[in-house]
C-alpha cells in the first residue's frame, strides 16, 4: 500500500504577507492529520520571495503541540549552516515535545544564494565538506551515544535525553545524498518535483546497490517527493495549474517570486516559446482529477519501488490546497479522509 505525507514548504502568494504563510501551514497540518497522511515535512529556505519558511525546528514544535498523531519533522534542515550540537538539542527537545513523531530530514544544499549562506555560517565556503562528518556526530548526540574516540567533544551531552529519538532523514536531488544515506544506514527521499524525475532512478539505484544496514533501518527505505495537485474536475486543476506555470518560467530564469494568482498567471503576457514551455510542463505536471493524479503517483511509486511519497502542492487559494489534499486522501483510503471530504470541496 503506498503510503502518503506532506511536504509545505509555506509558499509565499500575491496579495497577502508572507507571514500568513507559516499560519496556513499550522491550519493545513491539523488538516492533513485529520485525513490521515503520515508525515507532515517543513522545509528551510533563505532570503527567499518565494518561500515564509526560514527556520523549520520552529515551525515543527508548533505543529507539534498542536496535532495528535501525524509525524512531523523537516525536508529538511540545511546542516551545513549550523552547529551540529545545536541541531541536536533542537530535536532532542522537539522529541521531548512530541515523542515518537519528529523526523529530521538533512540536506547539504544551501537553500538559499551563496551569500545568504555566508551570512548563516561565516565558514560556508567549507561547511559543505563536512556534511558526512556532522551527521556521524549529530546521529551519536541524538542517540544518547558517545563521540569517536579521540573526538573534541567526545564527552559532551545533547540534553534533554529521553527514551525515543528522532527518526533521521537523508533529503537529495543528485547521486551523492543517496551515497550518504547510503553509508549511514538511513532513509532516503529524492526531490523528484526539484528535477523533474531526471536522476532519479540513477539516485535510488545507488542508494540500494550502496546500502550498509543500521540498528533502526537495516534495510533501505526509500521515498520520492512529488509536486501534484488534485481537483474535482480537469478544468478547474488546469485553471490552477496556471499559478504553478507561470512560477516555474520564472524559476528556470533564476527569478524566485512570489506564487500568482490563477487570474494574474492567465492575464500574463507569454511569449510563444514561454507557451511552448507550459505545454511541456504540464504534459509532465501531476495535475487533475484525483483518480488520474492517483493513478500517475501509483505508477511513479511501482516504477522506482518505493511505498512512501511525500506530495507538495502550491496553490494560491488556501482552500484550494486543502480540497486538493482531501481529494487525494480519498483516492488513496487514507484514515479519516472520507470524513473531512464533505467539508473540504
Amino acid at each position: 500500500m503506498l503510503r502518503l505525507s506532506v511536504l509545505d514548504q509555506s509558499t509565499v502568494v500575491t496579495g497577502r504577507a508572507p507571514d500568513t504563510s507559516i499560519r496556513e501551514s499550522l491550519a493545513l497540518a491539523r488538516h492533513c492529520e485529520a485525513l490521515g497522511y503520515d508525515r507532515y515535512w517543513v522545509a528551510e529556505h533563505h532570503n527567499s520571495a518565494s518561500i515564509a519558511g526560514t527556520a523549520p525546528e520552529v515551525l515543527i514544535a508548533a505543529i507539534a503541540a498542536t496535532t495528535q498523531r501525524i509525524r512531523v519533522g523537516s525536508a529538511g534542515v540545511m546542516l551545513p549552516h549550523y552547529a551540529t550540537l545545536k541541531v541536536a538539542e533542537q530535536f532532542r527537545v522537539l522529541e521531548a515535545i512530541a515523542p515518537g513523531r519528529i523526523d529530521l530530514g538533512l540536506g547539504r544544499a544551501p537553500g538559499s544564494d551563496g551569500r545568504t549562506a555566508y551570512a548563516l555560517n561565516p565558514l560556508a565556503e567549507t561547511a559543505a565538506a563536512e556534511f558526512p562528518a556532522q551527521i556521524r556526530d549529530l546521529l551519536a548526540w541524538l542517540a544518547g551515544e558517545p563521540l569517536v574516540a579521540g573526538h573534541p567533544f567526545h564527552d559532551i551531552v545533547a540534553q534533554p535525553r529521553g527514551p525515543t529519538v528522532p527518526e533521521v532523514w537523508l533529503l537529495g536531488s543528485s547521486d551523492y545524498g543517496a551515497q550518504v544515506a547510503a553509508y549511514f544506514g538511513l532513509p532516503f527521499c529524492f526531490a523528484h518535483f526539484i528535477t523533474d524525475g531526471a536522476g532519479t532512478e540513477e539516485a535510488l539505484s545507488l542508494y540500494r546497490a550502496q546500502y550498509r544496514p543500521s540498528p533502526r533501518h537495516p534495510t533501505p527505505h526509500a521515498a520520492l517527493c512529488v509536486w501534484a495537485l488534485a481537483a474535482p474536475t480537469e478544468a478547474e486543476a488546469e485553471h490552477l495549474f496556471a499559478s504553478r506555470a507561470l512560477w516555474r518560467l520564472g524559476r528556470d530564469r533564476g527569478v524566485y517570486a512570489a506564487l500568482p494568482s490563477p487570474e494574474e498567471a492567465l492575464a500574463h503576457p507569454y511569449t510563444d516559446a514561454e507557451r511552448a514551455r507550459i505545454v511541456r510542463l504540464r504534459a509532465r505536471a501531476m495535475a487533475g482529477t484525483p483518480e488520474a493524479v492517483g493513478e500517475k503517483l501509483r505508477a511513479l511509486a511501482a516504477m522506482h519501488e518505493v511505498d512512501e511519497i511525500a506530495v507538495l502542492t502550491t496553490v494560491h487559494d488556501p482552500d484550494a490546497r486543502r480540497q486538493s489534499y482531501s481529494l487525494l486522501a480519498r483516492e488513496f483510503d487514507l484514515a479519516g479522509g472520507a470524513g473531512v471530504i464533505a467539508a473540504s470541496v
